[in-house]
């Protein structure tokens, strides 16, 4: 399974695939079982390594003593509420289905200024299950399942539905609509497997990425969708989209925790012959003292970035497709390559990291009618946008620095640059003629973060952003800032 290697997340920002850190269950004063976990201080983000010590010291739920956990016979229950005002100085108008709602970093059809409430601006709103059952020796069998939601609409979490809510629709008749892994699904995270004290996880099922788990563990805002463009724009937790930030039909190893060694390895099954729709990822890594780096690669074929239908695709769209749950489909094999670090004397912990991303045409090219995640339908497919390999340069760096147990600070500074990969007119050029020219995105944050205890936190901050060159070809502004104030509570 997937736990944090240092045993928490300092802000909680979203857990990934395994949640919590897992104990076997043990009889607490009462003679009651009860599910042992590592605190979580104010996060339910599990990042990377999985096998843990016992002990019976250590808290349970998130961050929350034994009596206050919502454990019962080694079935956990937890969630994430989080909800909060912004304003963005560019932006489309918000939507009720994605995820975060807002763009939060500048977006192509951003063509006015909005303000209203966000869901899930520092840690993804969720619901979930996770247990154990101790087997034999230190091997036990471990669950879990979680659903994405939005507090402020009551939606289930659908990226692609805000994406279709724009088919046929000009730029500025458009919602914010932006690619994701939730699709709308019942679960999220749904999987099972054996976890060994010594040797480590095996887990089946649908999980977080090794990359995006490595992000969530070495971003300064840990994924914060308001305050960090990794959080913002998934396509590099996905190495090169979004959608495959959690992958769907995976077999995940993982190290366990009490080596000084990093090293988890994940492959995605396609269901059928072919690498087509396949993915393979590696991560290797160690920690000493206050520091930990790790070095990861993916390598997914056939994949997608969704987008939505122009007004010229929805005239021209078959009787038998429905607009409602049809889109565009750009494919391309992604390979990524990232390291990343962090440094912690306290009350200061320090971030870095790198990703390079190339993106090439498809080998197992798809076709118009193949069915993506959530159940939409690829109406009109592109295998051949990267006659030229793309590649992103991803770079970051920032600081956490607790002014005291409740109150945290955040400084943190992102940085994107695209070659250039068009050809003919195109090719080699440095301007926002064409969306294949080279071009840079920046984005600078701030934020603070005051706890007034383990369920109950604010926040307030606010993350600037900018494209330039290519990056910036056709969008209406160039630019957004984003201040947010929010509340999240955790259970």
């Amino acid at each position: 399974m997937t736990i944090s290697r240092d045993g928490y997340n300092e802000s909680d920002t979203t857990y990934s695939n395994a949640g919590l850190r897992l104990q076997p269950r043990t009889a607490n004063a009462a003679g009651e079982p009860v599910l042992r976990r590592a605190r979580s201080a104010l996060a339910l983000v599990a990042l990377a390594s999985s096998a843990l010590p016992a002990a019976a010291q250590q808290k349970t739920g998130p961050g929350l003593e034994p009596d206050e956990s919502l454990t019962w016979k080694g079935i956990t229950l937890y969630g994430v509420v989080d909800v909060g005002l912004q304003y963005d100085s560019h932006s489309a108008p918000f939507t009720p289905y994605r995820p975060a709602a807002s763009g939060n970093i500048v977006r192509s059809n951003d063509y006015q200024s909005t303000v209203g409430l966000t869901p899930s601006n520092m840690g993804q709103s969720r619901v979930g299950l996770q247990g154990i059952e101790p087997l034999v020796g230190d091997w036990a069998g471990i669950f879990q399942v979680e659903t994405f939601f939005n507090p402020q609409s009551g939606q289930i979490a659908d990226s692609l539905k805000s994406l279709a809510e724009n088919n046929g629709r000009a730029v500025t008749q458009q919602n914010v609509g932006v690619d994701g892994s939730s699709a709308g699904q019942a679960f999220q995270t749904a999987f099972v497997g054996l976890r060994s004290q010594t040797f480590g996880s095996l887990t089946f099922g649908r999980q977080a990425s090794l990359l995006n788990e490595g992000m969530i563990r070495y971003d300064p805002n840990y994924m914060a969708t308001a305050f960090g463009l990794l959080g913002a724009s998934n396509t590099y937790a996905g190495g090169g989209s979004s959608e495959d930030n959690r992958l769907d039909s995976t077999l995940k190893y993982l190290l366990g925790s009490e080596w000084p060694v990093h090293l988890g390895a994940l492959y995605k099954f396609n269901g059928s012959n072919g690498s087509g729709r396949t993915a393979v990822q590696a991560d290797l890594g160690a920690s000493v003292g206050g520091a930990s780096l790790d070095a990861f690669y993916s390598k997914v074929k056939s994949s997608i970035v969704a987008s939505s239908l122009s007004a010229t695709q929805v005239a021209a769209l078959p009787a038998n497709y429905s607009l409602s749950d049809s889109l565009a489909g750009t494919v391309s094999d992604n390979t990524a390559y990232a390291l990343m670090g962090s440094y912690k004397v306290s009350p200061v912990k320090l971030f870095a990291g790198y990703e390079y991303i190339k993106l090439e045409n498809p080998s197992t090219p798809l076709s118009a009618g193949f069915t993506d995640i959530g159940g939409y339908v690829l109406a009109v497919v592109s295998d051949t946008a990267y006659t030229v390999a793309k590649i992103n340069q991803v770079y970051w760096g920032g600081i956490r620095y607790a002014v005291n147990p409740q109150l945290e600070l955040t400084a943190a500074y992102y940085g994107v640059h695209q070659s250039a990969y068009g050809s003919g007119a195109a090719a080699g050029c440095t301007t926002n003629a064409h969306s294949s020219c080279s071009g840079d995105l920046q984005a600078v944050s701030l934020d603070a973060d005051y706890r007034f205890n383990v369920h109950f936190d604010v926040y307030l901050g606010a993350m600037w952003s900018e494209v330039r060159d290519g990056l910036a070809s056709g969008y209406v502004n160039p630019n957004n800032i984003n201040p947010t104030i929010g509340v999240r509570f955790k259970f």
